[in-house]
């Protein structure tokens, strides 16, 4: 028990890191009753841990640490509450979890070439495939404020360095402004401010994709109309002509909404195909999710 204790709450990365205090607190509660069920000895480090949560205040922020198969770690800054600020991008959701999964399962897709990924969030997915399929560049975009200015911390949380003057740029550069990061493997990484709606001709000139993919963003009907407006202006502004591989995954929690999505690919005649499920699960997410990635053939 004192093994598993420091090898959660208080191993060093998350001593560093650490999760929420609700969350921990309810670890550590489950643990000690697990203990005190047996009839070992009471352990003094499991009542002095719980003692040191219990004193400490809830925050609106908290941790979340991720290994990956390589032994590296992933790190993310993230709000307690699904929805804050006006937007559900600053939590992580298993479709980028799934999203994630696959990609390192079919690293050779990303693998030296270019990824745009839409609706970013706080990073988890792209913070994975830089560090786990070694792609030439990544663009990560999203267009809400406070949802870029968490991207951003946390790639630089995980190991990432902004070139110098660029940290704050995201929260007052103007529509499409870009800030460069280098990590360790050259790849080139970048976070754009992108609101699907209104993207510009040199914004969509700038990015030149081979792989667009996208995690959870297929949530409403108006947003899926500016989801394939976009694609369908990326399909044609590659320099090369040739159209980008496309990933969407998303839980399938209203079907209706899944339906349409589908029924609007198929109107303007971009055809799609469920990809296979990966098979090996790597990070701790809600098994009974429906999650579905789909290529898109623009």
């Amino acid at each position: 028990v004192v093994d598993l204790l420091f090898q959660t709450i208080l191993h060093p990365l998350c001593v560093r890191y650490p999760a929420s205090v609700k969350y921990r607190r309810c670890f550590l509660t489950e643990l000690i009753k697990k203990h005190e069920s047996t009839t070992a000895e009471p352990l003094d480090e499991l009542y002095d841990t719980l003692a040191d949560i219990l004193n400490k205040e809830e925050s609106t922020h908290c941790y979340k640490n991720y290994l990956l198969p390589t032994g590296e770690s992933i790190t993310l800054s993230e709000d307690v509450a699904i929805v804050s600020q006006g937007t559900t991008g600053l939590v992580t959701w298993d479709a980028a979890l799934h999203l994630a999964e696959w990609a390192i399962e079919n690293s050779a897709v990303f693998s030296n070439r270019t990824v745009l990924e839409l609706g970013s969030g706080i990073g988890f997915t792209g913070i994975a495939i830089a560090k786990a399929c070694n792609p030439k560049a990544y663009i990560f975009s999203d267009y809400h404020p406070s949802v870029l200015k968490q991207l951003t911390e946390n790639i630089c949380l995980n190991g990432f360095v902004l070139e110098p003057a660029t940290t704050n740029h995201i929260e007052i550069q103007s529509q499409g402004q870009k800030v460069e990061v280098m990590n360790c493997q050259k790849t080139k990484l970048t976070v754009a401010e992108l609101d699907w709606g209104s993207v510009t001709e040199k914004q969509l000139v700038d990015l030149q994709p081979d792989v667009i993919i996208a995690a959870d963003v297929v949530y409403d009907p108006e947003i899926t109309l500016a989801l394939i407006g976009l694609l369908q202006k990326l399909s044609t502004s590659r320099a090369d002509g040739k159209p980008p591989e496309v990933y969407i995954a998303f839980t399938v929690r209203n079907p209706n909404t899944y339906h349409h999505f589908k029924a609007e690919l198929d109107k303007i005649g971009i055809r799609w195909q469920i990809i296979p499920a990966h098979k090996n699960n790597i990070f701790i997410c809600d098994l009974q999710s429906n999650v579905t990635i789909l290529q898109l053939l623009i």
